[in-house]
């Protein structure tokens, strides 16, 4: 049997970066949920290294080789982790160009974790109202929890890491095809009361 193969795309454009070690810390995290049961290749594909291929290839339509291999591996992935630094309260240019790059047919189905970075809280929900949309448009299948790291956060401990794992349990779960089922992440409105029968309870 093959390894599964997990693919993080990082956008950070600084170095160090708190984007690329969020994506080092989420591979890590889903690489280890998938190895009690496969075998699991992680390859993280760092834009900043890439940012002059993808203009190149916006202007000229043709992907160096570097890009190329880069797509091919996001492409052929099983499980795919996508972090952006968050910019004017949305993903970066950086970010939205590569899978610009990628034909809109090539993810579909494809399980995904969305993930960012920011230097204040208030920009979290750039991951609903961005990120979720646009991997949504490309008919991925996203995981329910996406992680977001303000600055703050680094220095929280807890409540980072809590996110982190629960984030890979979740895409561990929906690469092996176990994602609410018996031993995986289950789905918190599966076994909700109906509204009639809570009210029937309350009535003398």
């Amino acid at each position: 049997m093959e390894p599964l193969k997990l693919v993080a795309v990082s956008a950070g454009l600084r170095e160090p970066s708190s984007t690329r070690l969020l994506a080092d810390r989420l591979a890590e995290a889903t690489r280890a949920r998938l190895a009690e049961e496969r075998e699991t290749e992680v390859r993280v594909v760092d834009l900043r290294g890439l940012a002059v291929d993808i203009a190149n290839n916006l202007v000229a339509g043709f992907p160096g080789t570097a890009l190329r291999e880069a797509v091919e591996a996001v492409t052929g992935a099983d499980g795919l982790i996508a972090v952006t630094p968050i910019f004017t309260a949305s993903y970066s240019g950086l970010f939205k160009s590569f899978f610009d790059v990628i034909d809109n047919t090539a993810l579909a189905g494809k399980p995904v974790l969305i993930a960012a970075t920011g230097g204040t809280p208030r920009h979290s929900l750039a991951l609903e109202h961005a990120l979720r949309p646009m991997f949504a448009y490309l008919r991925a299948v996203v995981a329910p929890t996406g992680v977001y790291a303000a600055t703050e956060d680094w220095g929280s401990g807890d409540g980072l890491t809590g996110r982190i794992e629960r984030a890979a349990e979740e895409l561990a779960a929906l690469v092996l095809g176990r994602y609410g089922s018996a031993g995986a992440v289950a789905d918190p409105f599966e076994n909700v009361v109906p509204f009639e029968q809570q009210l029937s309870a309350l009535r003398p």
